[in-house]
């Protein structure tokens, strides 16, 4: 059957909202100017006390400030009006955001473990760290768990997966500082090798959540249908919906933080088409009205007693 094409305007995505966007936009400001920060005292401190460790700290704090602007960006952009071009939208540069969040942590996580492995190759060569060096990495490890809680919490209030993202990638620092500043402990211990182990041990962490992040985003890119729980509450939205016999071919795909969602719905074969239409236009507003759906399209397939049609296919 041909689709079912509402007049009704979509429902506005959540971020949409002037103080919901000044939220998201205050959050990311605050994570720049902290990494910024962070990344010098980190950098200069390393150099000057000897730690590797510190230094690759400093680094990924500095990519923290590239991944912060990047998400400026994507925010910026996402909020743009449906035109020609896109007719759904841009949400999907929020999308594209966490793919280069990802493509970036896991760079500079190969990155460190080159340098690492480098540094264990030759141990005679690895010098005692400054005291200095081992306040520096406490310092950061507050920093940073207080950055992510700060963060998180603005995310899951706006519901902003991006914003998730880039909180987590915070929580990623705080435990890669928590590990600097034990290898830089057990190097003034007198284990110097525990400095470029700490550092060694950090690339890896930050090389496996790029590849979290990059994977997922790449699987969104590539119009992944949201979970079954999600699914199962959409499903059930179309068939309370007055006039709907029966759904099936429920699918999905996410666009940034919405979903579109493609579902044919049965109707009484006996009906006008434009009692039909009517149904049709209040499923897809319901469904939009309660759940994260940025546009439905639904087509209407008849529905006959189970006695007179044994092929329908009402619910499935």
């Amino acid at each position: 059957m041909s689709p079912i094409e509402s007049d009704t305007p979509a429902v506005p995505p959540a971020d949409s909202d002037p103080a919901t966007r000044n939220a998201a936009t205050h959050s990311t400001l605050v994570s720049a100017a902290v990494n910024f920060a962070l990344s010098l005292v980190q950098i200069a401190t390393g150099m000057l006390s000897g730690s590797q460790g510190l230094v690759a700290d400093g680094i990924h704090s500095l990519s923290d400030l590239v991944a912060d602007f990047a998400v400026l960006f994507a925010g910026h952009h996402s909020r743009k009006v449906a035109d020609a071009d896109h007719p759904y939208g841009h949400q999907r540069y929020e999308t594209a955001a966490s793919l280069l969040l990802g493509l970036l942590l896991l760079a500079v996580g190969a990155g460190m473990l080159w340098s690492a492995v480098g540094k264990l190759e030759n141990p005679d060569g690895i010098p005692t760290v400054r005291l200095a060096a081992l306040w520096v990495a406490i310092a950061s490890l507050v920093t940073k768990e207080l950055l992510f809680r700060y963060m998180l919490g603005v995310a899951q209030r706006i519901k902003s997966s991006m914003l998730v993202a880039n909180a987590w990638h915070a929580r990623s620092d705080a435990a890669s500082s928590l590990v600097v500043g034990l290898g830089i402990a057990g190097n003034l211990a007198g284990y110097t090798l525990l400095d470029p182990v700490a550092a060694l041990i950090v690339g890896g962490m930050i090389a496996r959540m790029g590849w979290q992040f990059g994977w997922n985003a790449l699987q969104d890119l590539m119009d992944r249908a949201v979970d079954d729980q999600e699914v199962a509450a959409i499903r059930q939205t179309l068939l309370e919906s007055p006039g709907v016999l029966g759904v099936h071919d429920v699918r999905t795909r996410k666009m940034g933080d919405m979903i579109v969602v493609d579902a044919h719905i049965e109707v009484d074969a006996d009906i006008p088409v434009a009692t039909g239409h009517d149904i049709a236009v209040t499923a897809r507003e319901r469904v939009m009205q309660r759940h994260r759906v940025l546009d439905v399209m639904t087509h209407i397939d008849p529905w006959q007693r189970p006695d007179l049609d044994h092929e329908h296919f009402s619910g499935q």
